[in-house]
């Protein structure tokens, strides 16, 4: 799966996935989507972004999830 709109530069954030070489890491818009924070609050919080982005960086963690498996701790 191809991202355009994710970038890894070693020399920005420290390697950290980030939106069109944005300083803004994807892990924070997933986080913030995950918080329940809406699309366009995410929007009016970071102008630089656009919708595209944030759909783009649910399909990205997405995909890294689905790379490895995660252990999972049983309910009791």
């Amino acid at each position: 799966m191809k991202f355009s709109r994710i970038t890894v530069d070693p020399n920005q954030m420290g390697g950290v996935p980030c939106i069109r070489g944005l300083r803004i890491p994807v892990a924070t818009v997933v986080g913030m989507v995950a918080e329940g924070i809406s699309e366009n609050d995410i929007l009016l919080s970071y102008p630089d972004l656009q919708a595209e982005d944030i759909r783009e960086a649910l399909r990205y963690a997405a995909e890294a999830v689905r790379e490895r498996e995660l252990p999972l701790v049983p309910t009791p």
